[in-house]
């Protein structure tokens, strides 16, 4: 790659001083080229960042690149060339739509959410239908606790434009983000809200059986459902094998700092409260819900066992011994 840099993401605004925020703001750090700024409401964490470089609230003990840095100042997005969006599914579109008219027509958003927004769509379909930006899906196997510690870590860029694909290679030149690319957007987004739909699964038949073998004739079943829904809802079959596809679900359904794995656990274990729930965060279990709701007017669910099985669980139309029964019938 020629090293001049041509990019025009000079500019690049991080919206959210959460975990995936703070630890993409520390990747970036190493390109020295641009310049990153998070953009956050969390005053302390604002201060902490600039002063102490450290982030203790996501990060304990972790101390930060000096380069850095975090402002509450909105008018930061006056010049952003690039902005990622690093926020809860559902209020990813109610800031954007707040906050428009601060946005050069020329920026680049970056959904990082994972998850439908209010109307059930996902997050980069409802920016393209509501909103004159360039928009990009960014997901991949990408546990913020090992990114921000300099673990090279993988994520596919979904875009329909492909002559953007050359920038983001520039902008993470210089860092241990490593990048893939697709023009399927739509199907970006929905393996990244599908693979934690089947990592709970996959959790749940953990629990109740912990072998290698019967893991893996389970994960096979997830996996080739997940496709079956995937194509079904307008994803292409190649995004399947993007870092977004296979890379995602099997850092989601097989580690256990995955958060929809371990929800997968508890309820195996039997232990699934609603306090519980509560306290994981539950993507996957909210979007279920969605997705059946669409495929009961266009398929019979049956035709789908484990997202079939999970819906009835979550309704209290069955339980987890049950679950497993059907799960094993071949």
């Amino acid at each position: 790659m020629n090293t001049e840099f041509t990019s025009r993401f000079k500019k690049i605004v991080i919206i959210g001083s959460g975990s995936i925020g703070t630890a993409m703001a520390q990747a970036l750090a190493s390109n020295s080229k641009i310049d990153t700024t998070i953009l956050s409401i969390e005053s302390d964490v604002i201060d902490e960042i600039n002063h102490l470089h450290r982030n203790s609230k996501y990060f304990p003990g972790f101390l930060l690149a000096s380069e850095v840095k975090a402002v509450s100042d909105k008018s930061v997005l006056n010049e952003a060339d690039l902005v990622f969006l690093a926020l809860p599914s559902v209020a990813v579109i109610p800031y954007i739509r707040e906050n428009a008219s601060l946005l050069s027509p020329q920026v680049v958003l970056v959904n990082m959410a994972k998850g439908f927004d209010r109307e059930g769509q996902t997050i980069s379909e409802g920016l393209l239908k509501e909103f004159p930006f360039g928009v990009v899906a960014m997901k991949g196997p990408s546990f913020a606790k090992e990114m921000i510690n300099g673990s090279p870590t993988a994520f596919t860029i979904g875009c329909k434009d492909n002559k953007i694909w050359p920038l983001f290679e520039e902008v993470f030149a210089n860092t241990q983000v490593y990048l893939d690319f697709s023009k399927d957007i739509k199907g970006v987004e929905l393996l990244s809200i599908l693979k934690n739909i089947y990592a709970i699964a996959v959790g749940m038949m953990d629990a109740q059986f912990n072998t290698a073998n019967m893991r893996f004739l389970f994960l096979t079943r997830a996996f080739n459902e997940m496709r079956s829904i995937h194509i079904l809802f307008g994803g292409k079959k190649s995004t399947m094998f993007k870092y977004c596809g296979f890379g995602d679900f099997g850092l989601t359904a097989l580690n256990d700092l995955s958060r929809n794995r371990t929800l997968g656990l508890l309820i195996g274990k039997g232990y699934f409260t609603e306090q519980i729930s509560e306290k994981v965060l539950l993507e996957g279990r909210l979007a279920v819900n969605i997705f059946c709701g669409q495929i009961i007017h266009s398929r019979h669910l049956d035709t789908f066992p484990i997202m079939s099985g999970l819906y009835h669980i979550f309704s209290g139309q069955t339980d987890v011994s049950e679950f497993v029964e059907q799960m094993l019938q071949k």
